[in-house]
């Protein structure tokens, strides 16, 4: 006689649903839509509701890697560079006029640096894209639809989401991002993840054309002009690694050379020709708010030019030195408007250098891995980084939000292929990515 089956130990399910890939792909998509969402989410909720869905999704992060943590490989967890770069702004806390908030900024920081860790480690790379892609045709969508109930249907800005309506004249738009330059920025990454879908044949070829052509509206109507010269950037790479990619491989360190010279030349015209660039984009009165902040941030550099003033992350309007820039710039900002000079001022000189290192060794792994690996979805990496880099000259979101999620899982996914400390292992850790 065989008694009734006794149900599951309850921790023993509740175990067994943390650490399985279905609450891990639904976590990914949560963390990868706050982010992208911080500025709705704030809208909505405020500073209070954001920051109360960040700590919920640390804490599940944690619950779940540690329900996972057999299937987690431990060995060489985070890369050198970014472990500097963190601990030198945690540090700046001792030296800043602003401790509590840069207490807060850093804390902020580490959140999201660590649903970007979590992330890589638990998903694999074509994962993270269709997670991404996901994300971004949701936003998007929303951003259009908002976009046509201000401009077209009510004829009233949306005050509270920044939204101004101005669709029915073609733009500019900004959506639920905030800015123009932000949804730039996000339709650009969303343009890159929807291609790679596309040709990974991830998703059906009529949901990947219809969303490359939702990212390309959304490029179109921000008129931003810095993303024309981002947008050009980030075609020549890709050319690039479609020329590397069907190159020998005994050839390749040829072509890699090549690139690299052509880069340097390339960079020193644009620097060069900077003022009849500026010219024919017609960006000069967004260069001219720009390099006035710059001009003030330097003053104010020398002050402190090995360990900047002390880490806020997102600007502060009511401490100096950020509140007396803007009284100086006659207008507010809440960021330099440079993730480098960011940086340098913020955290100094080591701070910088430890900044370019993860920035760096970031590009120049995922950068290979692409160049060597058949798989397309590897290209994603680096094609995104040189999004973020080449904004990063006209904006600081690399530094917060999105941006360093993106930057530190484009990172560690990069390190998991190419990071020396790969030769200390007993055994090769065979990553799926299809």
């Amino acid at each position: 006689m065989t008694g009734r089956a006794r149900p599951p130990y309850v921790p023993a399910a509740v175990s067994a649903v943390l650490s399985s890939p279905r609450f891990s792909a639904t976590l990914t998509h949560l963390i990868i839509g706050l982010a992208f969402a911080t500025h709705l989410v704030r809208s909505l909720m405020g500073w209070p509701g954001l920051l109360a869905a960040l700590t919920c999704l640390v804490v599940l992060a944690v619950i779940s890697m540690v329900a996972r943590r057999q299937s987690i490989e431990w060995h060489g967890l985070l890369p050198v560079s970014i472990l500097v770069f963190l601990i030198w702004c945690a540090l700046s806390v001792l030296w800043s006029d602003y401790p509590l908030r840069t207490i807060t900024g850093v804390g902020y920081q580490l959140a999201f640096a660590f649903l970007a860790i979590y992330v890589a480690l638990v998903r694999d790379t074509i994962q993270i894209v269709r997670a991404t892609g996901d994300v971004l045709r949701v936003l998007l969508g929303l951003s259009i639809a908002l976009e046509v109930l201000s401009g077209l249907l009510l004829d009233l800005p949306i005050v509270f989401l920044g939204v101004q309506g101005n669709i029915a004249s073609l733009g500019p738009i900004q959506g639920v991002f905030g800015s123009r330059n932000v949804l730039g920025l996000v339709s650009l990454i969303a343009a890159i993840s929807f291609i790679i879908e596309l040709r990974s044949r991830s998703v059906r070829p009529g949901r990947a054309t219809a969303s490359i052509a939702l990212a390309v509206l959304g490029l179109v109507l921000t008129h931003s002009p810095v993303f024309v010269v981002v947008a050009s950037a980030v075609g020549i790479a890709a050319l690039a690694l479609y020329w590397l990619r069907r190159t020998p491989a005994e050839n390749r360190w040829l072509v890699q050379l090549s690139l690299l010279g052509t880069t340097v030349l390339a960079a020193l015209f644009v620097f060069v020709a900077r003022t009849s660039i500026i010219d024919l984009l017609n960006a000069g009165s967004e260069f001219e708010t720009r390099s006035s902040l710059w001009w003030q941030m330097w003053r104010l550099v020398d002050l402190h030019p090995l360990e900047g003033w002390g880490w806020t992350g997102i600007w502060p309007q009511n401490i100096s030195p950020y509140g007396w820039l803007d009284f100086v710039t006659k207008s507010q900002h809440s960021s330099a408007l440079n993730a480098f000079l960011d940086v340098y001022f913020q955290v100094g000189l080591i701070g910088f250098l430890s900044f370019v290192a993860l920035v760096g060794l970031a590009f120049v792994r995922s950068w290979l891995l692409a160049s060597n690996k058949r798989p397309v979805v590897y290209v994603w990496s680096p094609l995104v980084l040189v999004v973020l880099l080449v904004t990063s000259a006209a904006e600081s979101t690399v530094l917060v939000e999105f941006g360093w999620l993106l930057l530190l899982i484009c990172s560690v996914k990069a390190a998991q292929g190419q990071s020396w400390r790969r030769m200390l292992k007993p055994s090769p850790r065979n990553e799926l990515d299809s």
